[in-house]
């Protein structure tokens, strides 16, 4: 029996694959044609689109008009001109960035945020200062890059809880406003390293929350109406600063000794009477500054000519700083070579005289500050 030979045409074969290839192109272009008319690739334009105007600054409300993206490339151009010469204009006007990251405004003129700064969430700084501003706005939980928040000499009366969520912030400067009171939000910022609140005068106490900032180093209430180091402040393990001069200090606490890091303690111009020995567990202080007007009693051990602490005495009631200015009973201070002593100029002066006394090369000791 013999064998069979089966015989193809190669056209026929050739046919069937074209067929089979015409077929999924002309599916391919029908998937392309319905894609292009559905609603998840206007979707995706149109968030695209937003993307980019939020990375550039573009306000929402330039783009969208009820509800509705115009995407048109062209109008993202225009929108980018008008942006960048509002800015210009704005700049000579005491409204800037310095750089892509920070933001600056100033001037009495300004009485509340520009409308376009709520679509600036990339910043990380803000500097604002000498401003009729008094409320700083809830979005500001929305600028999670924030580093700086400098806001001196404003007229603002109250900051937001929203604060509490800049989990990212290490400086807070709220100094020469008019805050009666700190929100405990604010201790939900752990990052904070930089805490200023001087000059507000009326505040009086810090919230037990703050007690959560550990990794402060630096913290100023001087010129409020602090009536006792509050306790969050003592439970700053890291602190290394602390200013609570010209407020209403009787006495210091007797676990001021929990301040294990502190170096640099500011107490002039409160009504002191004594400095409690626990100041002495303190070792790594190295300048204390207080007013002598009040005291009678301080730890002998202070009187130590090998102690590394410098102590300033601000005598700001006499107008000559004399030996016989101080009470009998801390007469011997004045043969402490660590003692420095400024006459009262205001606290700006009296700051700089600290710090020209840090070097101890610029004053005689037997001279007040001028």
């Amino acid at each position: 029996m013999g064998h069979k030979v089966v015989v193809f045409d190669i056209s026929v074969v050739r046919a069937l694959w074209e067929t089979r290839v015409k077929k999924h192109k002309a599916w391919q272009k029908k998937e392309a044609e319905r894609l292009e008319k559905s609603a998840l690739e206007k979707i995706k334009e149109e968030w695209n689109f937003v993307a980019e105007c939020r990375r550039k600054g573009i306000p929402q409300a330039v783009y969208c008009k009820n509800g509705f993206v115009d995407t048109s490339v062209r109008l993202l151009d225009k929108i980018e001109r008008n942006s960048l010469a509002r800015q210009s204009s704005l700049s000579k006007e005491g409204h800037k960035w310095s750089s892509e990251f920070v933001f600056e405004l100033f001037g009495e003129h300004w009485k509340e945020f520009p409308d376009s700064l709520k679509e600036q969430t990339h910043l990380k700084e803000w500097h604002i200062s000498n401003t009729l501003i008094q409320i700083i706005p809830t979005y500001i939980e929305l600028f999670q890059a924030m580093r700086i928040l400098d806001l001196p000499k404003n007229q603002i009366s109250r900051l937001p809880a929203e604060i509490g969520r800049l989990k990212n912030l290490k400086e807070l400067n709220v100094s020469f406003n008019y805050l009666k009171s700190i929100p405990p939000e604010l201790g939900d910022c752990e990052n904070l390293e930089k805490l200023d609140c001087s000059g507000n005068l009326e505040l009086t106490e810090l919230p037990f929350e703050l007690s959560n900032l550990k990794q402060a180093s630096f913290v100023d209430i001087s010129a409020n109406k602090f009536s006792s180091v509050p306790i969050c402040v003592l439970r700053m393990s890291n602190l290394q600063w602390l200013d609570i001069s010209n407020n209403n200090l009787n006495d210091l606490p007797q676990d001021i000794d929990r301040l294990e890091e502190l170096q640099t303690f500011l107490l002039y111009k409160n009504k002191l009477t004594y400095l409690p020995y626990a100041l002495l567990n303190l070792k790594k202080l190295t300048l204390l500054v207080v007013s002598g007007d009040h005291l009678v009693e301080l730890p002998t051990a202070l009187c130590d000519s090998s102690t590394p602490l410098k102590i300033c005495s601000q005598l700001y009631h006499q107008s000559v700083f004399q030996p016989s200015a101080l009470k009998p009973s801390i007469g011997r201070l004045w043969n402490l070579p660590n003692l420095w002593s400024y006459k009262s100029l205001g606290c700006g002066s009296c700051q700089r005289g600290i710090m020209n006394g840090l070097g101890l090369k610029t004053k005689s000791r037997n001279q007040g500050h001028s």
